[in-house]
């Protein structure tokens, strides 16, 4: 079915939807049919991901890691090399940080490369290597907030938690919100809890994201009606950009002083200096005299 077919064949549940929600406001009946768009969506028009085919909970929190500002088409063959890689927690937390990071090259935000392996590390060393199902403990772990704890425990474990994240915003302030602006999620949240299929949590929220991303290609971006809406900064030019071509040149090149990074970063020694130091204080890298190299933490280390 091509999108113009779907959206002709949209058309009458989308109607039905919004005849109902001016008539009868967040009746039961609307929140019916509000399922109904979205599970015939998902019916015609779910995708299949790597992440999709697993219960496992590490594959679950590798993934939704990698999907925190990243989009899935630049996940898909990064989340597959990654896992073959570092195939479970203790591989992970046991893993020299440079090769960590070079798996996660493409990704962006490095920091959650860090994260991520020292979560593993934490899963190892205080839960014997299992995942926790509590999404209150999973969101103790390093790089892992309320919305992507939930979401874990959602997908690994099957549990009917509430959360909201960028596409479950656009599909209720779309569908539910279309005329109003300065929406807070605390107005969301019990929509979204309403809505939720408890028997099967885990194709419901597929299809919420799956309808979100759609909505993203073909409307205009409903995100902008939330309070919570912030423009993302230019990466072009910005100090974001110049972290990721500093860790590039030193994982490529290996150590390197602070002229050979400007060489090759394109970045003056007095923009250099700064951002070296605030990766230095991350722990990204460390100083030997006169160089910078990737700095690691020796397995025993991590995993105290």
């Amino acid at each position: 079915m091509d999108e113009q077919t779907h959206l002709a064949d949209d058309a009458g549940p989308i109607q039905a939807f919004r005849a109902s929600l001016a008539g009868e406001g967040t009746s039961d009946r609307t929140i019916a049919l509000f399922r109904e768009l979205i599970r015939g969506h998902y019916r015609a028009f779910g995708r299949s991901m790597p992440w999709r085919e697993t219960t496992d909970p590490y594959r679950v929190l590798v993934s939704e890691v990698m999907l925190q500002q990243t989009q899935v088409e630049r996940v898909r063959p990064k989340y597959t090399a990654f896992v073959e890689a570092f195939p479970n927690f203790e591989s992970l937390a046991t893993a020299p940080v440079a090769e960590v990071l070079r798996a996660w090259q493409g990704l962006g935000y490095n920091r959650r490369a860090l994260a991520l392996r020292e979560a593993a590390g934490r899963v190892v060393a205080e839960f014997g290597g299992l995942l926790p199902s509590d999404p209150a403990v999973l969101a103790s772990l390093p790089g892992i907030g309320p919305a992507t704890a939930a979401a874990i425990a959602v997908y690994a474990f099957g549990r009917p938690e509430v959360y909201v994240e960028t596409n479950i915003r656009r599909v209720f302030l779309h569908c539910f919100f279309s005329c109003r602006t300065g929406v807070k999620d605390a107005e969301l949240r019990p929509l979204v809890e309403r809505a939720l299929d408890r028997e099967h949590p885990r194709e419901w929220y597929w299809a919420l994201m799956d309808y979100g991303t759609w909505l993203a290609k073909t409307t205009p971006n409903p995100n902008r009606r939330s309070a919570h809406h912030a423009v993302q900064a230019r990466f072009e030019g910005s100090r974001r950009q110049l972290r990721g071509r500093i860790l590039a040149a030193l994982l490529e090149a290996g150590p390197l002083t602070i002229g050979a990074i400007a060489a090759v970063t394109g970045g003056g020694p007095d923009r250099l200096a700064p951002v070296l130091e605030q990766l230095r204080d991350e722990g990204f890298v460390a100083e030997d005299g006169p160089v910078y190299r990737i700095r690691d933490t020796p397995a025993t280390e991590q995993l105290k």
